[in-house]
């Protein structure tokens, strides 16, 4: 075995793959070796030193012959055999995967190479004196490469894969390309060199060998007959040839829409019923075209074909999702004038592809019957709405209107018909329940209310709950009752010293009435008594002028009274009266007016004296009443100020605590008030309260608040020579009764006060 691989060694070397040492027994020299190991081998040359050359030695990977394995020598021409010289390896792997026999220079592998780990190994050499270690030949790089073999399969890194084409493309549409990758040495051999085939998928899809691209095979491939393929792509290497190792990976094609298919509705006519109560915009029914595509190509639009009455009494639209036709009401129906409709309604696609026009028409065709259903409606009046009018001022039960009502289910049913109190709520008007007949139930103004709008109510006698409403507006028309009158209240005033001639005032007219205003009104002076210094000038527009006719006119302070009369156009003739009271006044020259009477000046100018009393009065009463309650504030505060050092009152403290009862004997100490000599002593004696004759005064005023206070005690003591204390009121037993109370002063100076109190002398009896 060890000459076979020395055989194979020299063989490989002899293909430029070995290392190869010259040996001096050759009887020729060593050449010499320069640079790195891609240098090309020089000629051997004479020389004086010997050295040692050799090229580049390989190592088959994954090679599983005995261990270690020889795969070259090293020798220099300066060992003679005598086991001085030592050969010493170092660089990459040196002592690990690689060791040299330091007396042969044998070099060995010791373990199995992977190129696709490591492809080369570049090492040093050296030979030295063994005895002193000492270099005997400078040291030389080689490098180790490890030769490939095919290992590895070629492998998918992306896979598996998605890819998605249109359907109906044509044959050789691009689909997706696959890419297989393969570890060993593509610059070697056929290792790397990668075939692909279609392992599953056929005929649908094909592969490129080359490439890799996947194309469609088949044309007019239909998403709605089958939408996912599954495609199975082999990469082999070694050119595809037997023996290549190979790998696979999965493609899920996915076939795309497109709109190649038209709608189709499932049956040619639909039938659909509403009842006639049904309000504009209810539903009555939903229809759906059939479209196998999907997305935006399976959006629909649905319309109404036939015009007419279909079109009129129903609409057709879209829902929100482009795919039923919901039909709906467009007016409101009447079962007793159409019982049914059929029209015919249109599906379309909203999106057509040119390139698939020939699959057309993209639309389709149903009919739909509508079928009113019959229901118990409300009266209905024979008008929407009504218009009426009546003249201002007739008589109570004047003739307005009518309305009518009718139950179209039932003809001959019994209608009663009212007012909508909150329309009305004055009762102008008032409705005969039978007849629908409308009345006057007062006198009516045009000039205050010129329209009346109310709202009457028909119901069925039969079916109280069956009633409709309508609006019912009433005009109150004009009739000429209103005479002429001044537009404003004049008060018009003149210079006592004015020229004849002179424009005192310009008046105007108006009329109430409708076309009052428009008409001609006349304005003249009287054909009775009338005022001879004032002449009045009809404008003839509804205005006249007051113009001074006398030279002198009266004192002034005085006044005149100009009396006119406005007569207007209307039939009857109104005829108006109104007096004017013109003011003289005082002037100078140049126009100006410094007086004039109380009449001329205190209305215009400002209050009037009336108001101006008024005012006064309701200033001083005022004042009055401030400085009554300031006095007798002073009074009140004046009584209480002697007597702010004797108000003695006791102090209410309020605590929050409540106590446990009578049950309660923990938490105070009740021998205290028991006893009082458990108490402990006070700590100083209390103040005496005020007396004298200011208690006899305050005992006798029923004004007074009572100050006074009464305080229980359980306990009135022992032992005291004192005996029972009583109200200053009652008696008391024993001598007091006749000795009266000066045995209190004996009591010691706390009772001093109560002995000066009631032991005093009475004065004599009342006679």
């Amino acid at each position: 075995m060890a000459s076979f691989l020395q055989l194979l060694l020299a063989w490989l070397g002899g293909c430029g793959c070995a290392g190869r040492l010259v040996p001096p027994s050759q009887g020729s020299k060593a050449g010499s070796f320069r640079g790195n190991s891609s240098q090309r081998w020089e000629r051997p040359l004479l020389r004086s030193r010997r050295s040692w050359v050799w090229n580049q030695f390989f190592v088959i990977e994954e090679y599983a012959g005995p261990e270690p394995v020889l795969i070259g020598r090293l020798h220099t021409d300066v060992d003679h055999g005598e086991g001085r010289i030592k050969y010493v390896l170092t660089g990459e792997g040196a002592g690990t995967v690689f060791v040299i026999d330091e007396k042969t220079g044998n070099i060995h592998v010791t373990k199995t190479l992977d190129r696709e780990e490591k492809a080369q190994y570049t090492l040093l050499a050296q030979a030295v004196d063994r005895a002193s270690n000492r270099p005997l030949e400078p040291p030389s790089e080689f490098i180790i490469k490890v030769q490939d073999i095919n290992d590895n399969p070629p492998v998918f890194l992306q896979g598996p894969y998605h890819a998605t084409v249109p359907e109906m493309s044509n044959v050789g549409t691009s689909v997706i390309q696959v890419t297989a990758h393969d570890a060993d040495d593509p610059s070697y051999g056929n290792s790397a060199k990668l075939v692909y085939t279609v392992l599953e998928g056929l005929p649908f899809f094909s592969v490129d060998p080359q490439t890799g691209v996947i194309r469609t095979a088949t044309p007019n491939m239909d998403r709605e007959t089958q939408q996912e393929f599954l495609v199975v792509v082999q990469a082999k290497d070694m050119g595809g040839h037997t023996g290549g190792l190979s790998g696979s990976t999965t493609v899920t094609v996915t076939l795309s829409d497109v709109n190649d298919n038209p709608p189709r509705f499932p049956q040619s006519s639909y039938q659909f019923s509403v009842v006639e109560t049904a309000p504009p915009g209810s539903a009555v029914g939903r229809l759906r075209a059939h479209d196998p595509d999907e997305g935006e190509n399976a959006l629909l639009a649905y319309s109404i074909l036939d015009g007419g009455d279909g079109a009129e009494a129903f609409i057709v639209h879209t829902d929100a999702l482009g795919q039923d036709g919901i039909i709906t009401v467009r007016k409101p129906l009447d079962f007793e004038s159409r019982r049914s409709y059929t029209f015919r309604v249109e599906a379309t696609n909203t999106l057509i592809d040119p390139q698939y026009i020939r699959k057309g028409p993209f639309k389709d065709v149903a009919t739909v019957r509508v079928t009113v259903e019959d229901a118990d409606e409300p009266p209905a009046f024979s008008r929407p709405e009504y218009h009426l009018a009546v003249y201002e001022n007739s008589p109570v039960g004047t003739l307005v209107g009518k309305v009518t009502a009718v139950d179209l289910d039932s003809p001959s049913s019994v209608i009663r018909y009212s007012i909508l109190p909150p329309t009305d709520p004055e009762r102008y008007f008032s409705i005969n329940p039978q007849d629908g007949t409308i009345l006057t139930s007062v006198p009516l103004d045009r000039e205050v209310l010129p329209w009346h709008n109310m709202t009457v109510v028909a119901t069925e006698l039969d079916s109280p709950q069956q009633a409709s409403h309508v609006q019912v507006a009433v005009q109150i028309l004009d009739v000429n009752d209103n005479p002429p009158q001044l537009e404003h209240s004049y008060e018009p005033f003149v210079c006592d010293n004015a020229a004849p001639g002179h424009l005192i005032q310009l008046i105007r007219a108006v009329d109430r009435d409708e076309d009052g205003n428009v008409s001609r009104i006349v304005i003249r002076s009287p054909l009775g008594p009338r005022e001879p210094n004032v002449t009045v000038r009809d404008n003839k527009d509804n205005s006249a002028s007051l113009l001074l006719r006398a030279a002198r006119l009266p004192a002034q302070g005085g006044s005149l009274l100009v009396p006119l009369e406005l007569v207007d156009g209307g039939s009857p003739t109104r005829t108006g009266s109104p007096t004017l009271t013109m003011s003289i006044c005082r002037c100078r020259r140049d126009g100006t007016m410094p007086a004039c009477g109380a009449e001329a000046l205190g209305s215009p100018a400002g209050l009037s004296t009336g108001a101006l009393l008024a005012i006064l009065a309701c200033v001083g009463t005022l004042l009055a009443l401030v400085l009554l309650f300031v006095a007798l504030r002073k009074q009140k505060q004046a009584a209480l100020l002697p007597f702010e050092e004797e108000d003695v009152r006791e102090n209410i403290i309020t605590y929050d605590d409540e106590g446990g009862g009578e049950e309660d004997t923990e938490a105070f100490d009740m021998a205290a008030l028991q006893n009082p000599d458990a108490a402990p002593p006070a700590a100083a004696a209390a103040e005496p309260l005020p007396t004298g004759p200011r208690l006899s005064e305050v005992d006798a005023d029923p004004s007074v608040p009572p100050y006074d206070s009464i305080q229980v005690y359980g306990y009135e003591g022992q032992g005291s020579s004192a005996g029972s204390l009583s109200s200053p009121g009652s008696s008391c037993a024993g001598d007091s009764d006749v000795g009266g109370y000066e045995y209190l002063e004996e009591w010691g100076p706390l009772f001093r006060t109560l002995a000066e109190l009631y032991g005093a002398p009475e004065g004599p009896p009342p006679t």
